[in-house]
């Protein structure tokens, strides 16, 4: 699986621009904000309808245009796909595959599957549980439409369970709705726990073995999932909690609220007690399994977006990282080619990034 080119058009600092990839390693350098990590957002966006940033759809369509257009061509397993995106300021975004338009985003899952790493994925062990429970929110709504389905809905209720229990607030009458909410909830927030805890099942079959050869054979890591419901069910725990949620005007525990826990095979909880060195090294080997996992569940093999990431990482750590991932693509952004060439990295293609223009500089 390898993106073959990528075209942008009004799409954040990029007029009009094209980029034909090679299968192997791509190299995106300049000074920072010139745009290479624009680049990387239009990809990881093409394959996944979302920002990695989180951003809107109205704020990546260039200043005094009302759209954008982002074209991606991707071979897989000897077939050719294009993806064509459009965003629009007042409406919804729309896709095309193959220039047929699909009506749900969720078509568009499984033709192409992306790992993205950013220096901010360092901190994903040592900041708060959202940026975790995002982890596991948007690898697996990669590989699983179902998953994605259910999270779809499960965040629409949630919203309206939480307008329900402010609106409760000044009318009593509106109470014997909320039991209708809570079935609702409780139906797909299990469906979501569920197939959380089986992903982590699926992660620590990979992470401990990266870990322990990150750390120089010294230690291995685990990680498990903290549901906020604890021993009972989300339908038991909804019933549980209703008049503290009626007191907070908002839905204090279901899968929104919960978190992993990463323990060394110390007994270690890396998140609280963790020195810096061991939240990044956890962090890195979380990463390396997502990609790890894309093969063994997809049978293909995931397109790397490295945003700035090397910098951040001692030499060991680069070496492993570099040395692991010679069999996929790899586009990678940074501000000077002397780190790839201190690692005898083999580039393939490189592109000079200078003031939203991309120039082959091979």
């Amino acid at each position: 699986m390898v993106i073959k080119s990528l075209k942008l058009k009004n799409y954040r600092n990029y007029d009009l621009e094209q980029l034909n990839f090679d299968p192997a390693t791509n190299i995106l350098y300049g000074d920072n904000a010139q745009g290479k990590t624009n680049i990387l957002e239009a990809l990881y966006l093409s394959g996944t309808t979302k920002s990695h940033r989180g951003t809107k759809d109205r704020d990546l369509i260039q200043f005094g245009y009302e759209e954008s257009h982002i074209e991606t061509v991707v071979e897989k397993k000897g077939l050719r796909f294009q993806i064509d995106m459009h965003l629009k300021k007042n409406s919804p975004k729309g896709i095309a595959i193959d220039k047929i338009p699909i009506r749900k985003a969720s078509e568009l899952f499984g033709i192409i599957y992306f790992v993205f790493f950013s220096p901010e994925d360092l901190n994903i062990i040592k900041e708060g549980p959202s940026g975790r429970r995002r982890f596991i929110d948007l690898e697996l709504s990669q590989l699983d439409k179902i998953y994605l389905n259910n999270l779809s809905n499960y965040n629409r209720i949630i919203n309206q369970r939480n307008s329900l229990l402010k609106d409760i607030y000044g009318q009593k009458n509106l109470m014997e709705t909320l039991d209708i909410w809570d079935m609702q909830l409780a139906s797909y927030g299990t469906k979501i726990l569920e197939r959380r805890k089986e992903f982590i099942e699926q992660v620590n079959r990979i992470i401990s073995d990266i870990h322990y050869k990150l750390t120089g054979n010294k230690e291995h890591i685990s990680i498990s999932y903290e549901a906020s419901t604890g021993n009972l069910t989300l339908e038991q725990c909804l019933r549980k909690y209703r008049e503290r949620d009626l007191k907070m005007k908002s839905t204090t525990v279901g899968p929104h609220r919960d978190d992993l826990c990463f323990t060394s095979d110390r007994g270690i909880d890396v998140r609280r007690f963790g020195s810096q060195g061991q939240q990044r090294t956890a962090a890195l080997a979380l990463k390396m399994s997502e990609i790890e996992l894309v093969k063994q569940v997809t049978g293909d093999t995931p397109v790397l977006l490295l945003d700035d990431v090397l910098s951040e990482l001692d030499k060991h750590r680069q070496n492993y990282l570099l040395d692991s991932i010679h069999d996929i693509q790899t586009i990678i952004t940074c501000t000077g080619l002397d780190e790839f060439v201190s690692n005898r990295f083999s580039i393939n293609r490189i592109f000079h990034i200078k003031n939203g223009h991309a120039v082959n500089a091979n």
